[in-house]
């Protein structure tokens, strides 16, 4: 296996993008291999590293189908769902709450 080569954050050559730059354009990898490494230093731990692929062979993003959407919309209603309640919170629930304000600080209101 060969290593991949590695540039330093904002040092990329030109036709490489990472997946967020690719969203950006309305692209996707469409299944390309990765083919460099973007690595961003840090002071106190390792770097931040992201991948990278050629625009050239990007793919557009496929377009979002109506069953799609409506799967979407149901997730995203049913963590608005306080479970102790049963009320909709108006919100998401946050996870390290895993239930809404009223019942997790029952005293602030």
């Amino acid at each position: 296996m060969t290593a991949l080569p590695v540039y330093r954050w904002r040092l990329a050559p030109e036709g490489l993008a990472t997946f967020r730059q690719l969203r950006a354009l309305g692209l996707r990898p469409g299944g390309q291999p990765v083919v460099a490494q973007l690595e961003r230093p840090r002071r106190r731990r390792g770097p931040l590293v992201a991948y990278l692929y050629r625009v050239d062979l990007a793919r557009p993003v496929r377009p979002m189908t109506p069953a799609k959407r409506a799967a979407l919309a149901k997730a995203n209603a049913a963590r608005q769902v306080c479970p102790e309640c049963g009320r909709d919170a108006g919100y998401r629930i946050p996870t390290s709450l895993r239930m809404c304000a009223l019942c997790a600080f029952p005293d602030a209101v």
